[in-house]
């Protein structure tokens, strides 16, 4: 990674925004590397999920489909290529796009990651922002799945991602901002688990504690019975997951 993915603010802006409703999968064996992806793509729209290996890149593909996945050619085990040659072999990954990574440059590696069935190829260190421009270019080639409704409906309720806004028969409900921001982050990864601690902004709260108080108050609004919730679950151990209609 070069210097320049540790920017204070901001998106780059020739992709700012791209990736809204796009949901990426970064494999890398380096955490640093990984969670520094998974902090820029965020910043540019995209829903980034992280795996250290391919064992459970391979667990997370069966469980979610993934609109891009950007994987790392050098990891110990299974390599970045033969999980290349696994996710094409999938008829539910087999469209997948994939996006190598790797610190050899060699012209015999970029033939053989392409000749796997990978749509691109980056040599470390590279610049995050030919990285997000590149994952754009790839998902617009592809044309990828399309992209997150903008309504989602629970029961007789509506949630609209863009205005923020919850209404039942038509008649709004109202939503704090913080309420609002968690919804919308559920149900940009609806019907997927997301991490309790994944969805507190506040970065002191490392017990998730402020996030329970929100889900128990959206539940309220949500829930024909609080206590035995429909549409927006606990996943134990792990944190909340929306399922709507």
């Amino acid at each position: 990674m070069s210097a320049t993915d540790s920017r204070p603010n901001g998106r780059s802006g020739p992709v700012a925004g791209a990736g809204v409703g796009r949901h990426l999968l970064i494999v890398d064996d380096d955490d640093r590397i990984r969670e520094l992806l998974k902090e820029y793509l965020a910043r540019e729209g995209y829903r980034v999920t992280g795996a250290a290996h391919a064992a459970a890149a391979r667990r997370l593909m069966e469980l979610i489909e993934f609109d891009l996945v950007v994987l790392d050619i050098m990891m110990p085990g299974e390599s970045g290529l033969d999980l290349t040659t696994w996710v094409r072999s999938k008829a539910e990954t087999s469209s997948t796009p994939v996006l190598l990574l790797t610190a050899r440059g060699e012209a015999d590696d970029r033939v053989e990651g392409l000749s796997r069935g990978a749509d691109d190829y980056m040599t470390k260190p590279f610049d995050p922002r030919e990285l997000a421009l590149r994952i754009d270019a790839i998902l617009r080639r592809t044309g990828g799945k399309p992209m997150s409704p903008r309504e989602i409906k629970l029961g007789t309720a509506v949630f609209d991602m863009e205005r923020l806004e919850l209404t039942r028969d038509g008649a709004p409900l109202r939503l704090t901002e913080a309420e609002a921001q968690l919804l919308k982050t559920l149900a940009l990864s609806a019907h997927a688990p997301v991490e309790r601690i994944s969805l507190s902004p506040d970065t002191a709260d490392i017990t998730g504690r402020a996030v329970d108080v929100q889900v128990t108050r959206l539940r309220r609004k949500l829930e024909v019975d609080p206590k035995n919730p429909r549409y927006l679950q606990t996943v134990r151990g792990v944190g909340y997951m929306l399922a709507p209609d």
